[in-house]
């Protein structure tokens, strides 16, 4: 472990922010040593996702000055992993990455001290994420990203006059990569538009024509996708496909290759799999370093306010030469997550509740994927437990009518996709 003594001027750079104005500060800053004890010993950082972009936080959080730093990841390091993940040997493959990656910053970097936590994200609660001064966000995946936004925006609590109470909010700071592309977000829910605020202009996922994969099969793609989407439920009908599952994804490597061989194709790898079913884009290291490294700056900027942090949205793109830009994303006020008021749900009372479950997966302003729906007087549908999905499955074929639905009236939806309730106005046509 290295000592902080043993290296004279080690936060030289850093102390010039801290203690000294400039023209960029926000307003009432004045530098000064008791801020430096701040930063240092009084803020604490959750840094979601030890991957690709995970690694680069780490290593820039920890040299950025902030000492206690917890990071959380529920993955295992893959061979796959080693050209870009930088913090994990091969030694380390098959152990978890958030415990690798701690160790190996604590021991490297003066004064670090990281505290690692290998699960879910939705295995902690709220008292978990209340008690960060910010999160910063490496993931890559959209869910994960709206799982953690609500979370972190159902922390806010507001006063008697409904103004938000400061001292609740919990900064995030999210990035995210994509080949040559990136992304930095900076939200304070309730305060500037949030991750659910944007959801619609997320483009569509790339799928195949179900005629294609089940007929005429031309790619390795398509023979994943088959053994994915068709084969999956029809063989393991109770099994839950999960794809951080190294035995399902071998299960899937090993049908897509049995219809390749059937149709001549050849490109079914184990890599290629996981790619295809977990949409995965591969990672460009370049990318990760330049994301990390303005994550990183926007949180030091929102703890110290040495400088004004991003309003709120920056773009990289380095497809064809370098290329950056910022605007500033509006709330949206209809939004399911931060918004004021109940998201409005327009329908027929002569829809099905399979129809409405329906409508609610399909709209991009949900984007929900299995929910359960219950008014204020009984439940219509839940998923969870078996026992209760069992005893609620016959309301899917009765109109909302039947089962007492009413114009006005509120309904409160579910799903794994988002950490807290929806509330929906219905509006019958």
């Amino acid at each position: 472990m290295v000592d902080e003594a043993d290296i004279p001027g080690r936060w030289a750079d850093i102390d010039k922010a801290l203690l000294r104005n400039g023209p960029l500060a926000t307003d009432g800053f004045e530098g000064c040593e008791e801020l430096k004890g701040f930063l240092r010993d009084h803020v604490t950082v959750l840094c979601v996702g030890a991957g690709g972009l995970g690694c680069e936080l780490l290593k820039d959080l920890a040299l950025s000055g902030f000492r206690s730093i917890h990071v959380i990841d529920m993955d295992t390091i893959d061979v796959s992993n080693l050209n870009r993940q930088f913090l994990f040997r091969h030694a380390d493959v098959g152990k978890p990455k958030a415990l690798v990656a701690a160790e190996f910053v604590n021991k490297r970097v003066a004064g670090a001290n990281i505290t690692p936590h290998y699960c879910k994200i939705q295995d902690k609660d709220a008292d978990f994420y209340r008690g960060f001064t910010i999160v910063v966000c490496g993931l890559d995946s959209v869910a994960a990203r709206r799982w953690m936004n609500g979370m972190l925006c159902g922390l806010v609590e507001h006063d008697e006059q409904g103004n938000v109470r400061q001292e609740t909010i919990v900064p995030m700071v999210d990035g995210g990569t994509e080949g040559f592309k990136g992304q930095v977000r900076v939200i304070y829910p309730h305060m500037n538009a949030c991750f659910e605020c944007t959801i619609s202009t997320f483009p569509p996922q790339v799928n195949f024509p179900m005629c294609t994969i089940a007929s005429t099969p031309r790619l390795p793609e398509h023979c994943i996708e088959y053994a994915k989407v068709l084969l999956w439920p029809e063989q393991r009908p109770d099994d839950s496909l999960d794809l951080d599952n190294p035995a399902h994804i071998q299960w899937l490597f090993d049908k897509a290759s049995a219809r390749a061989a059937e149709f001549n194709i050849t490109g079914v790898t184990y890599r290629l799999t996981q790619g295809v079913a977990k949409h995965i884009i591969p990672a460009i290291a370049s990318t990760n370093a330049a994301i990390s490294a303005q994550c990183s700056m926007e949180a030091f900027k929102v703890v110290s306010g040495a400088w004004g942090c991003l309003k709120n949205n920056m773009l990289l793109n380095q497809t064809s030469g370098v290329y950056s830009y910022t605007f500033e994303y509006e709330r949206d006020p209809d939004c399911i997550v931060c918004g004021a008021k109940a998201a409005r749900l327009d329908c027929s009372l002569g829809w099905t509740l399979a129809r409405l479950v329906e409508a609610l997966t399909e709209d991009k302003r949900f984007d929900l994927g299995n929910p359960s729906v219950r008014t204020a007087e009984k439940t219509l549908r839940m998923v969870k437990p078996p026992s209760l999905e069992e005893s609620t499955r016959k309301n899917l074929q009765l109109t909302l009518a039947a089962l007492g639905v009413q114009h006005g009236e509120h309904l409160t939806v579910t799903d794994e996709a988002v950490p807290r309730a929806i509330t929906l106005l219905v509006v019958a046509r």
